[in-house]
């Protein structure tokens, strides 16, 4: 079953008040999300396995930690997820980069995929999805997918707003991915957007609102 994990470090709540506010211009927006990015990322990497290697310190020989053989990739959700990749990446550099573009038929209200590239041994690489917003949760059980058709097999979703109905939908779809979530709000409204929420996460990041 799904480990859903809402965040409740001080850090990460005051961040997201910060964002969540109509005021707060496209810079500053952009800069937090990413700060935000790096503190889930910290959770989310929690229980990485770490190997013993031998190393010499300025003063002596001793036994240090390293992660075991990991390889990671992160995999944004075009296009708002865009926003939290170079946070993902202060934290763990070596991870590689992959994309997925989806956009919502107007007429089925279903996810359409329009891009999809990934790193080529992605099905052997621990996978952190990203995307500040969970609503529906349509979009983001159709990227899980898209990865699962990959071969991926390891696979964490992290977002910095959901709303309950995104839990269910997600855990239900994907009863085998954990979640890490900043902030769960209360509901969505008649036209699909988290209540309170920040609005349209892809627009303020960018600046296209």
């Amino acid at each position: 079953m799904s480990k859903v994990v809402i965040m409740d470090h001080p850090l990460i709540q005051h961040k997201i008040g910060f964002i969540r506010r109509r005021t707060t211009g496209t810079k500053s927006f952009r800069e937090t999300i990413g700060e935000i990015a790096m503190l889930l990322c910290y959770e989310a990497t929690r229980d990485l396995e770490l190997e013993d290697v031998e190393i010499d310190t300025p003063v002596a020989h001793t036994t240090a930690k390293q992660l075991k053989g990991k390889k990671l990739a992160v995999v944004p959700i075009l296009r708002a997820g865009l926003g939290m990749v170079d946070g993902m990446l202060r934290m763990i550099p070596a991870a590689k980069v992959g994309h997925i573009g989806l956009y919502r038929d107007p007429a089925t209200l279903q996810p359409v995929e329009y891009y999809c590239k990934l790193p080529p041994d992605c099905e052997d690489r621990e996978v952190f999805v990203v995307d500040p917003m969970l609503a529906t949760g349509g979009s983001s059980a159709a990227a899980v997918q898209m990865l699962k058709d990959h071969g991926c097999r390891k696979i964490h979703f992290l977002c910095i707003i959901a709303a309950p109905e995104g839990i269910k939908l997600f855990t239900e779809q994907h009863p085998d991915v954990d979640l890490y979530v900043g902030a769960l709000d209360d509901h969505l409204n008649e036209h699909g957007y988290i209540v309170p929420g920040l609005g349209d996460a892809g627009d303020r990041i960018f600046g296209t609102k």
